[in-house]
């Protein structure tokens, strides 16, 4: 189980993580499991949903995911989306 508080480095003070963080938090913890629900959130705070012919597509900064509903979302494109998140994450880092 993880903790719902966390430590702030930069204010050295405990603080309690957010919707937006535990969500992500528990789809990294456990992406065999992911609900479709929580699968869609994190994709909506980070970009955005198109509905395609088919088929959604996740947009995500300059990159196109497409993926298919089901629930629990399926591990690969869980793996595929926090892959996704995580260059976004290091390219805002670096600039």
């Amino acid at each position: 189980m993880t903790s719902d508080i966390t430590y702030d480095i930069v204010t050295h003070r405990r603080r309690e993580m957010s919707k937006k963080e535990k969500r992500e938090s528990r789809i990294r913890n456990n992406p065999q499991n992911s609900s479709l629900g929580d699968f869609e959130a994190l994709i909506n705070q980070y970009g955005e949903i198109n509905e395609g012919t088919k088929h959604p597509q996740a947009v995500i900064g300059n990159r196109v995911f497409i993926y298919k509903r089901s629930n629990p979302v399926l591990y690969p494109y869980v793996e595929k989306i926090l892959e996704i998140i995580d260059d976004l994450k290091q390219k805002q880092t670096k600039e």
